[in-house]
């Protein structure tokens, strides 16, 4: 059946509820991240019968979209292609994956494996209430959940602890996760959080650590990245563009070297701009998933369908995938494989 044959019938929403595996506490800017909540999504359903639902991108009306022919609002091989429907990114495409019987990765080109290596996200900083202890048993939790890959937030200096306190901080969260887990792949994300001199003297502190990224140290600088990269000489990679990014501004620093992973949001950023995204950056990618389960989800569909993404962000949390040793698999369920919540 193909998707010309299907009109929108009906818009509604369903309230998503989601948890962590624990409270998630702070970072180098914001308090408590909390241990779950509950967020709206979209349901969409044709003429004919057909259902896709999914997170919307930004608020949107649905009332136009109503009687609309589906093909004129999305194609399998471009993504959404009117305006009108593009904060309905995610339900469309696991729609129009439903009415073709195939799995959304697929959809979009299975450039790379349904089993997608996927790192823990949820280390942040609870050993300012529980001290270290506390990181030690946050990364064995995530550890048992299935993950074997860990992002650690740093830079405790900038708001929570005093500069020189903080930086010893970082240092010792970090030994710590390479002394428990020798083989994982620790990733470290400051959040904007360090000076380029302060970042240097972490960077000291964890020269054998062999960090596999560094993510947000600072604001998209040029001058600074450039000096990160002299720093790095390739031996880490330097991941950015989550935070309000200036998309041209990473594409380009991605071009000159001084980016090798682009992080914007698997909803900020959407599905299908990263289909036109991906096929013009020069570094790899990463979206940025925090925030709820699904997101997970969403970022393990776009780097098996897109390839070019090495890794993904796990949000710790069960319902919305399946994590098997450190990767997620994906089913070949239509859409995105999930039933309505």
């Amino acid at each position: 059946m193909t998707l010309s044959q299907h009109v929108i019938a009906s818009l509604s929403t369903v309230q998503v509820r989601y948890e962590y595996l624990r409270t998630i506490g702070r970072n180098s800017f914001l308090g408590s991240h909390g241990n779950g909540g509950s967020v709206t999504a979209y349901v969409v359903e044709t003429s004919r019968g057909a259902t896709g639902w999914g997170l919307p991108l930004h608020d949107g009306d649905p009332g136009p979209l109503i009687g609309r022919p589906l093909a004129e609002l999305i194609d399998p091989e471009r993504g959404v292609i009117d305006a009108a429907a593009e904060f309905l990114d995610y339900p469309l495409h696991d729609l129009a994956a439903h009415i073709l019987e195939l799995p959304v990765y697929a959809m979009l080109g299975g450039a790379g494996s349904p089993r997608v290596r996927c790192y823990s996200g949820g280390i942040y900083f609870d050993d300012l209430d529980g001290g270290l202890d506390a990181i030690r048993a946050n990364l064995a939790q995530d550890h048992a959940f299935g993950f074997r890959d860990f992002k650690l937030k740093i830079g405790r200096g900038h708001r929570w602890m005093d500069a020189r306190t903080g930086l010893a901080r970082d240092i010792e969260a970090t030994r710590l996760a390479r002394e428990l887990y020798p083989d994982a792949a620790i990733l470290v994300d400051g959040n904007d959080g360090f000076t380029v001199n302060g970042l240097f003297e972490y960077l000291d502190g964890v020269e054998d650590c062999d960090l596999y990224w560094i993510e947000e140290p600072f604001a998209e600088r040029r001058p600074d990245l450039q000096t990160l990269r002299e720093r790095l000489q390739g031996s880490t990679r330097v991941a950015d563009g989550e935070y309000e990014p200036n998309v041209g501004h990473v594409l380009a620093l991605a071009d000159e070297g001084l980016i090798d992973v682009a992080l914007m949001d698997v909803i900020g950023h959407g599905l299908t701009k990263w289909r036109h995204t991906m096929p013009v950056l020069k570094a790899e990618a990463s979206p940025h998933a925090w925030g709820l389960p699904l997101k997970t989800l969403y970022a393990a569909h776009l780097a098996a369908g897109l390839g070019n993404t090495p890794i993904i962000e796990g949000v710790p949390g069960p319902g919305s995938y399946t994590l098997d040793d450190g990767y997620v698999v994906l089913s070949d369920e239509p859409g995105f494989g999930l039933s309505l919540p």
